[in-house]
C-alpha cells in the first residue's frame, strides 16, 4: 500500500518501492534499516540568521494554526513510542526554546512508557535560566550550537550579538547535570575554519563534547557551494596541527559522529562528514515538522501530512501506518553526490536538525 493509496498528500518527486512491506509494526525500510530516533521540530522560528542558514531578513515563519498544539505533538510522540518503536527523541527547531510552555511539554514526553530517551538542539539562547528546569523535567541531554568563540566572528555568523547568552547557557546545562554536554560547530571557508583548534581547546577545557559538521546544503537562499565546504577531512588536518588524534575504541553504531580520542583521552571529538562520508546505511532516524510533517530523510523533498490525519480523526493505528509506509519508502542514502541531487525544498529551520 502506497501512501497514496492511503490518501496521503505527497511532495511531487516521490520514488516508491513496489516491494511488499512485511507485516512488521516497527519503522523498517527495505534495506533492513530500523529507525528507532525520532528528531521533532516543535517550530520553524529562530532568533539568530545564520548566513548558512537563512538570509539575513529572516523567512515566512508558518502560520500558528498550521504548527501542531502540544496535545497534537504528543499524541504523534505516543503514537511513535508505543507502536513504533521508537526509543529516543530529540526536540529541534527553528530554535526550540522559542515554543511556549516548552518545560511541561518536556515532562509530558519524558512521562510517555516506554520511557523514551529525550535530549535538544538549542542555540542556547534563553538556555541560562532554564537549563534545571529542564533537567527536573527529565530532559536527559543537549546539543548546543556554537560555531565561534569570537564575539566579532559569532556577530557575523549570526548576525546577533548573543555570544556571551550561549556561553551562560552552555555552562547552565553543565551546571544542571544534562551531561553530556554537546556543541555543535559548522566551520566555513574565509570565517571560521581558523577556530576548528581554539573551538576544541574552549570545549576540553570546559568539559564539552564538541562535534563538528560539514555544511550541508539545506540553507533557504540555496547558496550551497561545494567548494566553499570545508571537508571532514580538512578539519581533520586543521586539528590535527596541535591535537593527536586517534580512533574512538567505542562502537559507531548508528551515530552520526566519527570520534577521534584527543591527545590519548578522554576528551574527544567528532566530526560529521554528511557530504564527503555518508553514513545513510545506519541511518536510524525518522523526521516530525513542526506542522506535523513525517520525513523519511532530511534531504527528502517526500513527506506524509500526519496532521491532515490527526485532524481528520483518523485513529491511531491508521497514523501509526502511515508513518511506516513513509519509513518504508525511504531511498538507501541522501544522493548529495549524485547528479540528479535536488536540494529539499524546505529548509533547515523548518525541518529540524
Amino acid at each position: 500500500m502506497s501512501a497514496v493509496d492511503l490518501g496521503l498528500p505527497r511532495v511531487p518527486g516521490t520514488r516508491g518501492t513496489t516491494q511488499p512491506r512485511p507485516d512488521n509494526p516497527a519503522l523498517v525500510d527495505t534495506f533492513g534499516r530500523v529507525a528507532t530516533d525520532l528528531r521533532v521540530s516543535l517550530t520553524d522560528r529562530c532568533n539568530l540568521r545564520c548566513t548558512y542558514c537563512m538570509p539575513a531578513e529572516g523567512l515566512p515563519w508558518l502560520p500558528g494554526d498550521d504548527v501542531l498544539t502540544d496535545s497534537e505533538l504528543l499524541r504523534l510522540l505516543r503514537i511513535a513510542v508505543e507502536r513504533l518503536g521508537v526509543t529516543d527523541i530529540r526536540l529541534t527547531g527553528g530554535e526550540p526554546l522559542l515554543r511556549p510552555g516548552l518545560e511541561h511539554l518536556v515532562g509530558e514526553i519524558t512521562a510517555l512508557r516506554p520511557r523514551p530517551r529525550l535530549s535538544m538542539t538549542t542555540n542556547g539562547i534563553g538556555l541560562a535560566k532554564r537549563a534545571r528546569a529542564f533537567a527536573e523535567a527529565g530532559l536527559d541531554r543537549i546539543n548546543i550550537s556554537l560555531d565561534t568563540v569570537d564575539p566579532e566572528t559569532f556577530v557575523r555568523i549570526t548576525r546577533r550579538d548573543r555570544l556571551s547568552h550561549v556561553l551562560d547557557g552552555l555552562a547552565a546545562a553543565r551546571n544542571a547535570g544534562l551531561d553530556p554536554v554537546k556543541v555543535n560547530a559548522v566551520l566555513l571557508r574565509g570565517i571560521n575554519e581558523h577556530e576548528a583548534a581554539p573551538l576544541l581547546r574552549f570545549c576540553l577545557d570546559h568539559g564539552y563534547h564538541l562535534r563538528f559538521i560539514e555544511q550541508m546544503p539545506l540553507d533557504a537562499q540555496h547558496g550551497w557551494n561545494r567548494a566553499d565546504m570545508v571537508t571532514a577531512e580538512e578539519i581533520f588536518s586543521l586539528l590535527s596541527k596541535e591535537f593527536t588524534l586517534s580512533p574512538s575504541p567505542e562502537a559507531r553504531g548508528g551515530a552520526p559522529a566519527e570520534r577521534w580520542l584527543v591527545d590519548g583521552g578522554p576528551g574527544d571529538v567528532g566530526i560529521i562528514a554528511s557530504v564527503t562520508r555518508p553514513f545513510c546505511a545506519a541511518c536510524e532516524r525518522t523526521r516530525l515538522t513542526a506542522d506535523g510533517a513525517v520525513r523519511s530523510c532530511l534531504f527528502s523533498n517526500d513527506e506524509t501530512d500526519l496532521r491532515a490525519l490527526l485532524r481528520g480523526g483518523a485513529d491511531d493505528e491508521a497514523i501509526a501506518q502511515a508513518w511506516r509506509t513513509t519509513m518504508w519508502g525511504k531511498l538507501a542514502g541522501h544522493e548529495i553526490n549524485d547528479a540528479g541531487f535536488a536540494q529539499p525544498i524546505r529548509p533547515m529551520s523548518a525541518i529540524g536538525g
